[in-house]
């Protein structure tokens, strides 16, 4: 059961409407994360900005959602892996595997698997990485903007991780099977 109130679009008023109106135009939808968190228009407007920030950062759209798969993994966030299989697989033309994958912290890609082992080792270090993890991202040719921008998709993530965990956000995307 939900522990948080997922608001209905068509009676929402004010900021709220608003944000919805704009997350409907661009995804057809208004998921239920997003209702949810529009109980604060604060928070929904804060996911939104940093979230279209790095959809144009140096990490592409799909580099993004393989760490969001891979923070989700770690926080086992059943609403946000479910949420960025479907992106990842529907949207971004994704294969399976790849995702499946990146929820370990695998890629065939040597640089894509660095990204993913530092967003690991981000959330399972609470973000107190050492000289050696930063050294080794740079070894595998990650400069430093993708570094900084690393760090802000897990931070996305985790917040939505959180959010969703607290929330116990209904799941609107397909279910996931468990790795």
């Amino acid at each position: 059961m939900t522990r948080l109130q997922a608001l209905n679009p068509e009676t929402t008023t004010g900021k709220t409407k608003e944000l919805f109106n704009a997350v409907q135009s661009k995804l057809g939808i208004v998921p239920n994360m997003m209702r949810t968190m529009g109980n604060s228009d604060a928070v929904l407007e804060g996911y939104l900005n940093l979230s279209g920030a790095l959809s144009k950062g140096k990490l592409n759209n799909r580099t993004g959602e393989l760490i969001a798969l891979a923070v989700a993994e770690s926080n086992n966030c059943l609403y946000c892996t479910a949420a960025h299989t479907f992106i990842g697989e529907n949207l971004l033309k994704t294969d399976l595997s790849v995702l499946e994958a990146a929820r370990s912290g695998e890629s065939a890609d040597s640089k894509t698997k660095a990204i993913l082992k530092l967003a690991k080792t981000l959330v399972s270090k609470n973000g107190q990485v050492n000289d050696e993890d930063v050294t080794t991202a740079k070894n595998a040719g990650i400069t430093d903007g993708e570094i900084a921008e690393v760090v802000a998709h897990v931070a996305l993530n985790i917040l939505t991780n959180y959010f969703n965990n607290t929330a116990n956000t209904e799941v609107d995307f397909p279910a996931v099977a468990t790795l």
